[in-house]
């Protein structure tokens, strides 16, 4: 299945262009952009950022769904760069991809989560899928911005 492919840069995706044409992609990694880089509404339980009041975020298209879409990556927003955030960044990222096990997409999904420098998270994700290839994947992203 052909998707328009969506490129990671630090902080943000964009759609991916070449030749002055939309590149379609057929990979996974549209669907972990959207899903890590979507807000995921916070459970009753999270403790919202500083600045963010009672806005739990989320789409509201999960009321009706039992799977929420997106990650709670942005509760790490105001964090400071701790081994404890380092271990929830791992924990909302492998709650975020869940699905694509659930939905026999990929086969094992690991996670890494580390400090590239002061206040900047990157994310690396490998994707094993069913043919035994591996999905290589990394993000970068500012944690002030996510």
């Amino acid at each position: 299945m052909n998707d328009i492919a969506l490129q990671w840069q630090t902080n943000n995706a964009d759609i991916a262009i070449k030749h002055a044409d939309i590149v379609l992609d057929n990979s996974l990694a549209t669907a972990v952009i959207i899903s890590l880089f979507t807000d995921r509404r916070a459970l009753d339980s999270d403790e919202l950022p500083s600045g963010a009041g009672t806005d739990k975020r989320g789409w509201w298209g999960d009321s009706f769904n039992t799977r929420p879409i997106g990650s709670r990556l942005w509760l790490l927003s105001r964090e400071k760069q701790l081994s404890s955030v380092l271990h929830r960044a791992k924990a909302y990222t492998e709650e975020a991809l869940t699905w694509l096990m659930e939905d026999n997409h990929a086969k094992q999904i690991t996670v890494a989560a580390t400090a590239l420098e002061r206040g900047v998270l990157l994310l690396t994700v490998n994707i094993t899928l069913f043919n035994g290839s591996v999905l290589p994947l990394s993000f970068k992203a500012h944690l002030s911005v996510i």
